[in-house]
C-alpha cells in the first residue's frame, strides 16, 4: 500500500504507512522483519532511494487523536550473519512480537525473509485537530534520547518512542 501524501515537506511526498516495527535501539531506530513477497517490502525495495516512512498510532485511529509519522530510510541485511547485533535483535523482537518466531530470517525456513533497519531522519507530530494542539516537525535528537516505558505511553496516548507535553493555560 502506498499512501502519497500532499505537503510542503519533500520528505512526505510518497511516504509508505502500515508496517509493524519494533523499537531494539537505544537510538530510536526500529527493526523491521522484511518480507520481500510484503507490498511495503516491494514499495520500498522499488523506491529509487528505498525511503520510507512509519506511521505508528493510538488503537483505535481516530482522525483527533495524537500521532507520529516517522521518515526514513530503510537497510536491509540480506545475508543474516552481516546483521548488526543478530542475537540481542531476535531476542528484543521475540520478546515484542513472539507470534513472529515463524517468519524469522534463517537458512531452514520456508520463506523468504532478512532483517532490515528503519533509521527516522525526521519525525511529524499531530497532537490532534484545532488551535490547542502541536502539529509539526519535532527535532530528531528529541526523539531519539526519549525513553518512555510502557507505562508513560499508554498514559499520554501516543505509541512509539516521542514524548510530547503541552503546557497548560
Amino acid at each position: 500500500m502506498k499512501l502519497s501524501l500532499r505537503s510542503s515537506s519533500p520528505f512526505l511526498l510518497g511516504a509508505l504507512a502500515g508496517v509493524h516495527a519494533i523499537d531494539c535501539h537505544v537510538n530510536g531506530s526500529l527493526t523491521l522483519l522484511f518480507l520481500p513477497i510484503s507490498r511495503h517490502s516491494q514499495n520500498i525495495l522499488l523506491s529509487p532511494t528505498h525511503a520510507a516512512s512509519i506511521s505508528i498510532w493510538s488503537d483505535p485511529p481516530a482522525a483527533s487523536r495524537k500521532r507520529v509519522a516517522l521518515i526514513g530510510n530503510v537497510t536491509l541485511f540480506p545475508v543474516l550473519e552481516d546483521t548488526p547485533e543478530l542475537p540481542a535483535i531476535q531476542a528484543c523482537y521475540i520478546a515484542q512480537h513472539p507470534d513472529a518466531r515463524w517468519w524469522l530470517p534463517g537458512p531452514r525456513e520456508p520463506h523468504i525473509a532478512y532483517w532490515a533497519r528503519f533509521d527516522p531522519h525526521s519525525v511529524y507530530y499531530v497532537g490532534g485537530f484545532g488551535s490547542e494542539h502541536f502539529i509539526g516537525y519535532i527535532p530528531l535528537n528529541l526523539y531519539q534520547t526519549a525513553n518512555p516505558t510502557a507505562e508513560t505511553a499508554a498514559e499520554i496516548g501516543v505509541a512509539g518512542r516521542v514524548l510530547v507535553t503541552q503546557a497548560q493555560d
